[in-house]
């Protein structure tokens, strides 16, 4: 692709610290969605539920989802996306958890040659 072609693509990249306040009913949601999940296989499926089950930020990466944060942004097609979740040490008083530039561009350096973040997170892509 020319540099003209390649430009008209955008990422866009969004990081949230979420409280869990309410397990059950997140783990509920994630395993609702796991079963309604037409095109998930019935082994994938078991595998998925027990790992909702287990944790937290698991059962978020399944109730997540890309195509509807987007999906009413006009003049815009989602090509790809890939999303993941893990538990965090979260403490506001902590200046590393104050985002600026710097960190971003650190969170950059950190991913690896392919574009893909670090290892040990849940995550999917589309």
């Amino acid at each position: 692709m020319s540099a003209s072609e390649t430009s008209r693509y955008v990422r866009l990249r969004v990081d949230l610290v979420l409280e869990v306040t309410e397990r059950d009913e997140l783990t509920d949601a994630a395993l609702r969605r796991i079963e309604d999940d037409e095109f998930m296989p019935e082994e994938e499926r078991a595998h998925a539920a027990t790992a909702v089950r287990e944790d937290e930020a698991e059962a978020l990466a399944y109730l997540v989802e890309p195509f509807q944060l987007i999906g009413e942004v006009p003049g815009v097609e989602l090509v790809q996306a890939s999303w993941s979740s893990e538990r965090a040490d979260y403490d506001p008083d902590v200046d590393a958890w104050h985002l600026d530039d710097e960190d971003l561009e650190d969170e950059d350096e950190a991913e690896d040659g392919d574009g893909e973040e670090d290892a040990g997170r849940t995550g999917r892509d589309v």
